[in-house]
């Protein structure tokens, strides 16, 4: 296994050790951040405990995260996502993730999304493939959103990010929506159990590892205005046959990138 790979594993299995013992427990602290959105123990602890391991694994490289922000300098960034979806962590619910990858001279090469509670977790390197378990994940070969299912965030977020109405206008011509939302319905792209994901307004640690899982999966991975970019702001992914389609519903629904 690529040894970046293999490293993020192993602080994959860290955070979930951190993760479920504090998951649904009495004394889980939770405070509200000043953007508005929760912030638990178990995220900090997470986030914590990863950096302590990457200092003393790679201590040369750098390291953002949504806790703990930037620290160090180099072409190698790792960046984390201690739990994402902790609205979901904080109500009992869960379908909640670690999201940790690997950026080098601004490519992403190494993802993991571990869902403990799910007892599912998903990986790629880059040139290297993607899987879950035993599996290789392939999108899926659907071709016309008539056949299609879409996945979606909540509609507070795309309100948030100005409008519904393209969400709206693309789900009355696909076959089936679900609001699974946050890391799932990307993972659900990746193992070809959907065929679109979006989401209208993320940020960098939230895309970053899913970015590289998606393509390698043989996906494609883009913001609503079709770049090719885990820098934050939105996202759409797709089994790459109905994503110029999607995105002429989508793209005026692309969010101003938020601060920070």
């Amino acid at each position: 296994m690529n040894p970046d790979l293999e490293l993020a594993q192993h602080l994959a299995d860290a955070a979930d050790s951190i993760t479920m013992r504090h998951f649904r427990s009495v004394d889980l602290h939770v405070e509200t951040k000043p953007d508005r959105t929760p912030v638990s123990s178990a995220d900090r602890e997470a986030e914590k405990r990863i950096r302590e391991m990457l200092t003393a694994e790679r201590g040369d490289d750098a390291v953002v995260g949504e806790e703990y922000g930037s620290a160090g300098a180099s072409r190698r960034r790792w960046i984390l996502d201690p739990v994402d979806a902790t609205k979901n962590y904080v109500r009992g619910i869960p379908v909640f993730a670690t999201l940790i990858a690997l950026e080098e001279d601004g490519d992403i090469t190494v993802g993991v999304v571990s869902a403990p509670a799910l007892g599912a977790r998903w990986w790629a390197s880059r040139g290297e493939g993607a899987f879950s378990g035993d599996r290789r994940l392939s999108v899926s070969r659907v071709s016309s959103l008539a056949d299609a299912q879409l996945c979606h965030a909540g509609f507070e977020e795309w309100q948030e990010g100005g409008s519904a109405d393209p969400l709206v206008a693309l789900s009355k011509r696909c076959a089936r929506t679900r609001g699974f939302g946050d890391f799932w319905q990307h993972m659900l792209v990746a193992q070809g159990s959907a065929e679109l994901a979006v989401d209208p307004v993320v940020d960098l640690w939230d895309l970053a590892a899913i970015k590289v899982i998606v393509e390698e999966a043989g996906g494609r991975f883009t913001d609503l205005s079709g770049r090719s970019t885990a820098d934050g702001g939105s996202a759409l992914s797709s089994n790459g046959l109905l994503h110029e389609e999607a995105l002429r519903y989508l793209g005026r629904g692309a969010a101003p990138r938020r601060a920070g």
